[in-house]
Parts: C-alpha cells; structure tokens; sequence
C-alpha cells in the first residue's frame, strides 16, 4: 500500500515475514504456550472429510482447510503483537489474567473445573496439557456460564484476534492456504477506471515517513511554506493562515473551500497518504494502516466494535461510497429544536448539490452486487419499500474493496476531489503528523473570558525525527473526528464539559443468510462489487434502517460465534455465500470520549428495541430472498434452517432473537455491536452550557478555533453521513473565509 519505491521493503504489503513475526511482544513463553494452545482450540486441526462440502467443488482445498490450525504459521504470535500494540489496558491484563491463570496447575483447576485431572501424576494439568477435545469442553463452559465473565471476555479477545490473524494474514505471493476453501479470491491486476500517471497530491504533500531530521526543513520550504528552525527547542515553526488537523470528509472540504479563497492552508494527518496504486486490497495490511487502531478499537466494556479512518481523505477513502443527503426530519430537528439555524436555510440546501456535484454523486448502480441483491430481493417480495443509494463513483462501479481503498481509482473521495482542490490551489499536507495541542493564550484584545487560539503543536510520528512541528495561523480548525477532536480539545486545556459526551455511534446489529451456490437466482459472492447500493428504511416511526455490510474473511471471521472448532470451520466454509444485512439504529443514547482510545457507550433502551425490531425485519428479508439459512452474530451461535418451515416457525424463532448486551453482562447468550459512524462529541449548541461549539462551528471557549468534523453534529444522523459532514464543512468554511481578516 505505498508507492512502487516503498512497496519493495514493505513485507507486510508483498505478504512477507517481518523480522518480528517471531516476537511474543511482553507475553512469556508460558503465556505464550496458553495462547497457543487456545488458538488451536478455536481453530482445530480436524479429520479429512470431518467437514461438510456444502455442496461445492473445492474438495482438496476443503481437505487442506481442515487440517489447518491455529497454533500454526506464527498465528498465536502475531496475535500477541496486535493485543499488544492496538489492545487498550483493561483488555490486556484481562488476556493476560486468563493466559496466566491457565499457564498454571491451580489457575487452571479453578476456571477448569473437573475436566483437568488425570489419573498420572502430578494429576492435575495446566491447560495447554489437556487433550483438544476436553480443552474445546473447557472453552464452551466458559461461554455458557455467567460466573465465569473476565474469563469469558478474554476469551472473546483472544478469539477475535486469532480468527482474524488466520484468515487475513498473506504469504509472500499475496495469499492465504484458506481462502480457496472459502471461496475468497482478490484480483489485484484489474484494469484501473482512469489512468492515473502520478500522485493526485505529491506536488502539496509533505511525507515525514520518507523525511529525516535533516531534510524535513527543506521539504517544508520547498512547498512554499514559511519555516523557521528553533534548535533550541528542537521545534520547526510554520506560518499561514489555516492550520486543519485532518483531512477527511470536513478537513477536506475546509481545506479546498479556504485555499479558493485564497489562504494559505497547511493540513495535518496522522496517517500516511495512499493513492489508488498504492492499494493493495489486502484485508490485514489495510485495516492496519488505513484504519484507527488498525480497525481493533472496541469500546471498553467489549459490548461494540468501532471502524474509524486513519488515512489522507479519512473516512471517504475507505467508506462504502454512500452518498444519503440529510434527512429532512433531521434538518428541521437540529434548525428548531437545537435553534442551529444554518440546518435551516437554502444555504445548506446549496451546499449539499455542491458537494453532490463535486465528488460525482449518481443515482443508481447499473449491476448490483450479491448482497444488495439479496437484500433488494427480501424487501419486494416481502412488499417493502427499497431505495437506491447514491454513489460518488460511476454507474458501472462494481469494486468490492472500497473498504481498503478504491484500487479502481472510481470512488471520489476526499483525497481525489476536495483535497487535490486544496493542493491545486497551494495547500500543504503534512502526513504522519500527530496534533498534541491548540495554542492557546488569553485574549487581551476582546471583551471576553474566551481564550485565543493561534495554532497547533503536533509530533511527528517517524522515529527518525525528533523535531515537533509548531503551526500558528489565524483560524485553526479540528477535522479529526468524534474519537480525536474531544481528546485534543482536553489537552489542550479546553474545560467545556461537553466536550467528549453526547458522542452517536448509529450501532449495528448483523443477520445472515446462507444461500448456496447453486442458488443461480442471486449470483456472486459476498466480498464482490459495490458495496452499499440499496437500503430499506423502516416505517410506522421505527427507527432504524436495513443496509449491508463488507466483510473480508478476517473481519467475518471476527464477527461470527464460536460453538466448536468443527463448526466454526463449517461456518467459514460458507463465507462466500453468507449475506449479511444489519440494523442500524440512529442512536437516542450516548457515549463518552475524553481521551484517545477509551470509548464508554451505552444502549438506550429504546436503541436496544430498534436493533431488536430491526434484526427481527433483517432476518425476515433474508428468508424472504431465499436463504437456506440464517442466524444472527448471538454467542450461542442462534440460527434458523428455513427449509420446510411454517410461517408460524419463522415467527416464533423471531421471538427469540433479542439485543441483549455484550460479553461483559452477566446474560448467558450476548451480542456484540459495530459501528462505522461517529458523531456528535463536541456538538453545536445554542450557548456553552448546551454545546462546545456555536452554530458557526467557532468553540464557545476560543476565538479562532473551529470544528468541521461529524462531532459538531447535534445528534445522530439515522444515515451514512458522508453528505452531512461535507455539506456542513462547506458552509463553514465560506463563512470563516467571508470574515476572514
């Protein structure tokens, strides 16, 4: 996923062995020899023809598949490297508490009961000397018994981590012993839709990955910027008009909208830029280097796992090109019951067709992919309504790895539209830069208690340089997103006490369907063609609306219930075929986020009847298109075969399927939530005791500082909110550009 020159020495994008794929990370070895040995309980070496074909022509691959297992190909090690690189604190010493316990004779006896004791001396084994099949006993009790929670937790963890590592990680000719067996296949030699001869943003891009202390000074210059050294303090000082921390959906805009007006820009992104080349459509890589906490960003009670960018173009460079405007019940909540008078006006209006126009908004997708098929195909013959989603990308468009970015070179995201406006017109943007501070000094100038913001201090994030980067400009603006800007604030010495609360997470609850692969009424499988293309939106004033995923074999992996070895590899073995649809509900609730990476959320009830009602509809979608099968992502592994069945079956396994709370409560069958959108953290309000910024998006605390991400929102959206953060970016940023001195 980087450029020819760098692709070359970059083992994790051509699939090789990192010199440490063989480090345990601070797990000791008999940690690590627990760890093992539970990877091999979640995936177990079976017998030849244990597994059932499903019907399909891939017998040697599925013979191959079933003799796999997950103590093999440095699995448990690197698994060992993400818990302890991407896992928060808690989830580490709850891994750690259950390896621990279990690397010892009376750990072991006490979370294993009777199923450890042998008859040879020393009578009581550590479980990694148990024999498989009673380990796998062990590992079930666990997940039935509600006494048993941390341990069932860490299991959760340690499940996730293996299943992903298995089924996402490459050799070094970009494959996977798996995943014909499964049915995945990536084609990396597709013709591009455009012939793309360089970088859309090299001439404004400054990457300190490729940078030194030595020559980032000159870099900087060279792109016109006024530098100075202080050796002193070892800080490397920059002067413009506009400083923006991020660079997608809303840094984006802001950057372009302001640079046409002629300012001097300057924008900091925490993670690497990447063009369409550079893409490699491989699941592990990716999410570890587009993604936020390389996409392992739980909340801290486990109960709901979050995907956020972290990349040049942020969100847009990784969605799944949905382009939903701004429901009009939205616009007149926020314009009168908020008093957020922009929401209101032909202004807003204006700049939604504006950014439609700008990023190649169309209205329907000429050839649908499996899912959204299935999908399309349930609502009707269920006599549901079903829309079109919009794309920015062409009507052919048919990538299936937008979520890795788009190959193609189709999908118009922020780093292919707005951001090459910005660059066109002298902005400057600063990758592997970490903002740490707004500059704030008190406002002597003013009639107000509000301090003055002049700019931003950030760190570089390549080793190799040591110098910070201090940006003062007249108008600073946060673009970092509802999990950062909040953390910035706060570090910054901002005491708004909204700042990190009212945070939306529009949760995700998944339902499944199997359909073989003789079904030729719904051709393809599910990691193929555009991803988000049709959407069912509830009535009668339920509130939420049914979409469909991507899932790579990793991700799927990570998300499915674990009953047995045997049936886990079974239920792998259907990957392909396996449609997903999911609930999502705009959210009445609230989360909290204060600092970077520790997410408290909490369902509200009535959020928790809307996922329920909405799972519920999910799964009669599918049954109605035709699935052989369907579940949900429950624990205990809940399904439904179809086949042969009444209506009153149907109904009556409905009642069954709940929203109960995740792997931490002390229910017997739990679910665990996703979410993909962030919103409302650091919300517009009518004054400071309602919000942290007013409706001009300006904080109530300092002049000169500006929010122009999904955090300013002043609740959830209730719908993919590409179009929103844009549109309000751009209403912004002409209005910070109109009064600009």
């Amino acid at each position: 996923m980087y450029g020819e020159s760098e692709r070359a020495c970059h083992p994790l994008l051509r699939g090789g062995e990192r010199d440490d794929d063989h480090k345990n990370g601070s797990l000791r070895s008999s940690e690590m020899e627990t760890l093992t040995s539970l990877c091999e309980v979640i995936l177990q070496p079976l017998p030849l023809n244990a597994l059932d074909h499903h019907g399909h022509k891939r017998e040697e691959s599925v013979q191959l598949f079933s003799t796999l297992s997950g103590s093999q190909d440095r699995v448990p090690n690197k698994a060992a490297q993400i818990l302890e690189k991407r896992g928060f604190f808690e989830a580490v010493m709850v891994v750690r508490l259950v390896l621990k316990l279990l690397s010892t004779r009376l750990g072991t006896l006490f979370v294993a009961g009777s199923l450890c004791l042998s008859y040879k001396w020393p009578y009581i084994n550590k479980f990694s000397e148990i024999p498989l099949h009673k380990r796998e006993k062990i590992v079930q009790k666990w997940l039935k018994h509600s006494f048993l929670t941390p341990i069932r937790l860490g299991f959760v963890f340690i499940k996730s981590l293996c299943v992903f590592v298995f089924f996402s990680q490459v050799n070094e000719k970009s494959n996977n012993p798996s995943w014909e067996a499964i049915g995945y296949h990536i084609d990396t030699n597709e013709e591009p839709f455009n012939d793309q001869k360089e970088r859309p943003l090299q001439k404004g891009m400054v990457e300190t990955v490729n940078e030194t202390d030595h020559t980032l000074v000159s870099s900087l210059m060279q792109k016109g910027l006024d530098v100075t050294e202080n050796l002193k303090e070892n800080i490397c000082k920059i002067k413009c008009d506009v400083v923006i921390v991020g660079s997608g959906c809303g840094g984006g805009v802001a950057a372009a909208v302001l640079a046409k007006s002629g300012k001097k820009v300057v924008v900091l992104e925490k993670g690497n830029y990447f063009s369409q080349t550079d893409y490699s459509k491989l699941e592990g890589p990716s999410l570890d280097q587009l993604y936020e906490a390389g996409s392992i960003l739980p909340t801290l009670d486990g109960k709901l796992m979050i995907q956020a960018a972290s990349t040049v173009g942020g969100g847009s460079a990784v969605n799944w090109s949905a382009c939903i405007k701004t429901p009009q019940s939205v616009l007149k909540e926020w314009a009168e019951d908020h008093e957020i008078e922009l929401y209101g006006t032909h202004e807003y209006t204006l700049a939604m067709n504006k950014v439609c126009e700008r990023i190649g908004v169309t209205e329907k997708c000429n050839n649908e992919s499996f899912q959204n098929q299935v999908l399309r195909k349930g609502c009707e013959n269920l006599g549901l309504k079903v829309e079109a989603v919009p794309q920015n990308s062409s009507e052919d468009h048919y990538c299936g790895s937008c979520c890795f970015g788009c190959r193609s070179g189709d999908k118009k995201g922020a780093d292919s539209t707005w951001l090459v406006d910005a660059v066109d017109h002298g902005a400057v943007i600063i990758t592997g830069c970490k903002a740490e501070k707004f500059l704030l000094v008190e406002n002597h100038q003013a009639d107000t208690c509000r301090k003055k913001c002049l700019g931003v201090i950030s760190q570089v994030l390549n080793p190799n340089i040591s110098k910070r980067l201090q940006i003062k400009a007249k108008v600073t603006i946060s673009a970092c997103g509802s999990l950062m800007t909040p953390p910035l604030m706060i570090s910054s010495g901002l005491k708004n006490p909204n700042i990190g609360r009212n945070l939306h997470l529009h949760p995700v609850s998944m339902a499944w369907g199997y359909f073989p692969d003789n079904d030729t009424n719904l051709p393809g499988k599910s990691f193929q063609g555009a991803i988000l293309t049709s959407v069912h939106k509830s009535e009668f004033d339920e509130n939420y609306i049914l979409e469909v995923p991507a899932l790579a074999p990793g991700t799927f992996a990570a998300l499915c219930p674990w009953e047995s070895g045997k049936d886990f590899k079974e239920r792998m073995l259907k990957y392909s075929r396996t449609a997903h649809v999911f609930s999502l509900v705009r959210d009445c609730g609230s989360g909290e986020v204060k600092s970077a990476g520790r997410i408290n959320y909490n369902l509200h009830k009535s959020d928790k009847e809307s996922l329920k009602n909405g799972l519920r509809q999910a799964i009669r979608v599918l049954i109605a298109a035709g699935a052989v099968e369907v579940g949900t992502q429950r624990s205990d592994g809940q399904r439904f075969k179809c086949t042969g069945t009444s209506d009153r079956d149907i109904e009556q396994f409905l009642e069954t399927v709940d929203a109960k709370d995740g792997p931490l409560s002390m229910v017997k069958d739990w679910n665990i939530y996703s979410s993909a959108h962030q919103m409302g953290s650091c919300r517009m309000g009518i004054n400071e005791k309602v919000g942290v910024v007013d409706g001009n998006g300006e904080s109530w605390e300092a002049e000169g500082l500006y929010v122009c991400d999904a955090s300013m929102f002043p609740s959830a959206v209730g719908a993919n909110p590409m179009i929103t953060i844009q549109s309000t970016a751009y209403c912004l940023a002409q209005r910070i550009a109109d009064t600009f001195t």
